[in-house]
């Protein structure tokens, strides 16, 4: 699927939402996800829509998105979201429920702290160790 595309599949539709860096870049200068190539999706099935971001930080077109239930966003930085950046992208779309993930050695306390404040998100993380 390219970026934008909507498809139903035995019946769950699914969404193609782009996936790409802006702030960190490779040695080289150019971004680890490049813009218009990678996706993350949306996942629609009953009255149930999850999102899962794919590896990105927290984009423009991330931040538009409503109705979420359940957002799965990466969290290891380079080359995906710092706790910071999953913190704002999580304000920003609102889910009931946040699964931090892709999250390698970094902190999760720390987003944990960031949310603090929102009540209305639940943030699960899960020790895959």
């Amino acid at each position: 699927m390219m970026n934008g595309d909507v498809k139903t599949v035995e019946g769950f539709k699914i969404e193609a939402v782009p996936a790409y860096n802006i702030v960190h870049k490779r040695d080289t200068g150019q971004p680890f996800h490049p813009k218009g190539v990678g996706n993350g999706y949306i996942i629609t099935f009953g009255d149930k829509r999850v999102y899962i971001a794919g590896d990105t930080e927290n984009v423009p077109e991330m931040k538009g998105l409503k109705n979420i239930d359940i957002a799965f966003l990466p969290m290891n930085f380079p080359p995906t979201m710092t706790p910071e950046m999953v913190a704002d992208a999580a304000k920003a779309i609102k889910p009931k429920i946040l699964y931090p993930y892709h999250f390698g050695e970094t902190d999760t306390s720390r987003v944990l702290n960031l949310l603090k404040g929102t009540p209305e998100i639940e943030v699960r993380i899960r020790n895959m160790k």
